[in-house]
């Protein structure tokens, strides 16, 4: 089957790969009804992440149960299911406490940019939805993933609730995501910092209430104007970890979910700051019975943060329209 495999800084392929096969009797093999490019692949692909050979991409999808593994009991084939970018076994202790995406047989996936994948762990990673959900839906049920999972759990690190007010730092797909998920937990305010047009129109179709375009000091001081209880940080830069930090108030709390690339806190300011920091790998499996019910019942379309749609095959330019930021996120139809 072809399938994506990042060999090297900006070389990436739509290649010849072997059908993924059960190799474990607790996995699964889906059919997918599509996939997608992440921001967080971007990072390997500009080369600012370290690699050790060849790639195979994709950590989002959706899809058809085709094959499970004899101790699979709670999916099964002919099913659609969506899955967490994390899988985990939904019963160790780190899972019962709401965290699996620390799960003690935490795995991340890989191999999802293409038309099959093996799933591990396959009862504690997927939930299958009531029945076959409309071709419509397939973008949303996508999303939620991880990139509507990875928003949601920042506004809930982010302790965002009714009436208050929420910062999101980061228009790409998961700060958008983040400005819907603060939305749809009844935040009274939602300012979303973003110099660009598209993706502010897009911000306040999800429910943004006020743009910030200014950065720095004068982004701080504009943010504090209007409050900084809840601080979304979803770029995972030093400057928008910076950012994220500054416009929180004493007692604030932010939640910070961009992958981590430079970032440093010093201790004497985190001391005297007074605020709180949740973040991580977001636990997706958590959340995902009521986001894809959310989505199943048409209450939320995050499939709409797709503003590019391409073929499999044509990978390689969904890479570069999200790397050069001429599109948000590239869906690939499989």
């Amino acid at each position: 089957m072809l399938a994506t495999v990042l060999h090297g800084k900006g070389d990436i392929r739509c290649e010849e790969v072997a059908e993924p096969k059960i190799l474990k009797p607790t996995d699964a093999i889906i059919k997918l009804a599509a996939s997608c490019v992440c921001g967080s692949d971007l990072w390997p692909y500009r080369g600012l992440q370290p690699m050790g050979g060849p790639a195979h991409m994709g950590h989002e999808y959706c899809g058809v149960v085709v094959e499970v593994g004899d101790e699979v009991k709670t999916v099964k084939p002919g099913q659609f299911v969506v899955g967490s970018f994390c899988i985990s076994d939904n019963t160790c202790p780190h899972c019962r406490f709401g965290f699996p995406s620390s799960c003690e047989q935490r795995e991340f996936m890989s191999g999802a940019q293409a038309p099959y994948a093996r799933i591990p762990l396959a009862d504690g990673t997927l939930v299958a939805t009531p029945e076959m959900p409309a071709d419509d839906l397939i973008p949303s049920l996508l999303a939620v993933s991880d990139v509507l999972g990875t928003g949601w759990y920042a506004a809930d690190a982010a302790r965002v609730q009714p009436g208050s007010t929420a910062v999101v730092v980061g228009d790409g797909a998961v700060g958008l995501m983040g400005v819907l998920s603060a939305k749809q937990m009844g935040a009274d305010k939602i300012i979303a910092m973003s110099r660009h047009k598209a993706r502010q129109d897009l911000a306040l179709e999800f429910g943004a209430t006020h743009i910030v375009s200014e950065r720095g000091d004068e982004g701080v001081a504009r943010i504090k104007e209007l409050t900084g209880e809840s601080v979304l940080e979803c770029v995972g830069t030093q400057e928008a970890m910076t950012q994220a930090m500054n416009c929180a108030r004493p007692g604030g709390h932010i939640g910070f979910v961009g992958v981590p690339h430079g970032v440093q806190i010093d201790g004497q300011t985190l001391f005297f700051a007074q605020k709180s920091l949740m973040g991580g790998p977001a636990p997706v499996r958590r959340y995902l019975p009521y986001l894809m019910d959310l989505v199943l019942n048409r209450e939320i379309n995050p499939g709409k943060v797709f503003d590019l749609e391409i073929p499999l095959a044509d990978v390689a330019e969904g890479y570069r329209a999200m790397d050069e930021r001429r599109a948000i996120k590239a869906l690939l139809r499989v």
